[in-house]
């Protein structure tokens, strides 16, 4: 039916009423909301006469109440302006969707470029974060979200930390990546498409490593040399975040050459934010951005050499998806002094000894934004092994590392960095080894003079830590 219009108006009002006659006594057929389009059929007595298609009924409407254009080429500078504007308009998003809608009606084909859809996935995808944050029963926002469906704008929602959360399908900001675009518009589409938020928590392993796979092919498309300083850094901090994420997933799989190679991106992508151009809105995201390359950062590591003598970490598969660990003595291999296992990600090349031979450490990401560090360590003459964890809260972000041990082997240092109430918080801290006991604890390196002392150096040369 749409197809055959020439000239519509264009409902720019909330709660628009669609009268039966040209009164404003007149009985109300039906609510129009801001952008519905309408077919104009004539003029009386200030009401435009209208044909509503959607709700298949003709009536009236107050000319205030709507925008008159043809779909002509004519219109199209006056319908490019006001989709330029409400582009940026929060709130009027149905209304901007319905003037894309009209604009893309309107122009020939030569004159629909990436411009467009970036207005268009902009306001889809902040008619979705609306939807998302909203907290009542809003009839204006479910009558918008309605309006946009009906043309075509495809929002999805899931159940997602006990509330429910709305994402644009992202099909307009995939035509700007197609399409060509400016800088800035290809990394507005780039970050709306791999919104890590938007990923359906029943997403299977296998299913998330291809999507994972696939927004690091999205992320990469876009150039960051020609993008504000301030917007490379968004750019650079999903990146590490997406390779991490797949150093972690490609590991799990037994790809150990794949996943070095993506904790290698993710720690390089890391490394390329400038901190001094850091949006103020954006220092959360480089906050748990470091703490996701810091919990798969061991996959870089080599597999340090086994020592002459004293404790020896060897792996060993157990049940399908499981790692064991026993500790040997290096001059007696069938000396078993401790053995666990695990269905966690045990990382070989982060097996540190102290230089006594009395605890060994080793790094085990137990889910992909989660590392614990596992030490064996003797306690009354006795091997025991105890798990250090990022927080004492449940397991969503976060990580701790060995920083070095003290000269004589009755100290471990760790560096620990968690999400904690809402903020990510780091703390270094000095641990008794027999008993793993917290001894002294700071939030920088600097404050500790004896963790200053005995971090090793490589620990300093690794680490994301300290950034």
């Amino acid at each position: 039916m749409l197809a055959t219009l020439v000239v519509i108006a264009l409902v720019v009002q909330d709660q628009t009423p669609l009268r039966a006659a040209p009164q404003d006594s007149a009985p109300r057929q039906a609510t129009l909301w801001q952008g519905e389009w309408l077919e104009v059929r004539g003029e009386r007595q200030g009401f435009i006469q209208v044909y509503d298609h959607r709700r298949e009924r003709p009536g009236y409407v107050r000319a205030h109440q709507v925008r008159v254009h043809r779909l002509d080429e004519t219109s199209v500078p006056r319908l490019q302006a006001v989709v330029e504007f409400l582009k940026d308009s929060p709130g009027s998003e149905a209304l901007g969707i319905g003037y894309a809608a009209a604009l893309l009606r309107a122009a020939p084909a030569s004159q629909v470029g990436p411009e467009l859809f970036d207005a268009l996935g902009t306001m889809g995808d902040r008619l979705a974060r609306r939807a998302t944050s909203n907290k009542t029963n809003d009839a204006a926002l479910a009558a918008h979200l309605d309006v946009a469906a009906s043309y075509g704008v495809k929002l999805v929602s899931f159940e997602r930390e006990g509330r429910t959360r709305v994402c644009y399908d992202g099909e307009a900001f995939r035509r700007v990546l197609a399409l060509g675009g400016n800088p800035e518009a290809r990394v507005r589409a780039a970050l709306a498409l791999t919104r890590p938020e938007c990923i359906d928590p029943a997403v299977g392993p296998v299913e998330l490593q291809s999507l994972n796979e696939w927004r690091s092919s999205v992320l990469d498309q876009v150039d960051t040399a020609k993008l504000p300083a301030y917007l490379a850094n968004r750019l650079h901090l999903r990146r590490a975040e997406v390779y991490a994420a797949l150093a972690y997933q490609l590991s799990r799989r037994g790809e150990v050459q794949r996943g070095a190679k993506a904790s290698e991106r993710s720690v390089e992508e890391l490394a390329r934010v400038l901190k001094a151009e850091l949006a103020e809105e954006d220092k959360p995201a480089y906050a748990t951005a470091a703490v996701r390359v810091g919990a798969s950062r061991h996959a870089l590591e080599p597999t340090q050499e086994k020592p002459g003598s004293g404790p020896v970490l060897e792996l060993a598969q157990g049940q399908p998806g499981e790692t064991c660990m026993r500790l040997v003595d290096a001059r007696d291999p069938k000396a078993v002094l401790s053995e666990r296992c695990t269905y966690g990600l045990v990382w070989p090349g982060s097996v540190r000894r102290s230089a006594q031979g009395s605890a060994v450490a080793v790094a085990v990401q137990m889910l992909e934004s989660w590392t614990e560090l596992w030490v064996f360590h003797q306690e009354g003459g006795t091997w025991v092994l105890d798990a250090v964890a990022p927080a004492a809260t449940e397991p969503v972000l976060g990580y701790v590392e060995l920083a070095g041990f003290s000269p004589d082997g009755s100290r471990v240092l760790v560096a620990r960095e968690a999400l904690v109430e809402g903020r990510v918080k780091s703390s270094f801290q000095v641990l008794k080894r027999e008993t793993l006991v917290l001894e002294k604890s700071a939030e920088s390196p600097e404050a500790i003079g004896s963790f200053q002392r005995w971090s090793s150096a490589d620990w300093r040369g690794r680490t994301v830590a300290v950034r």
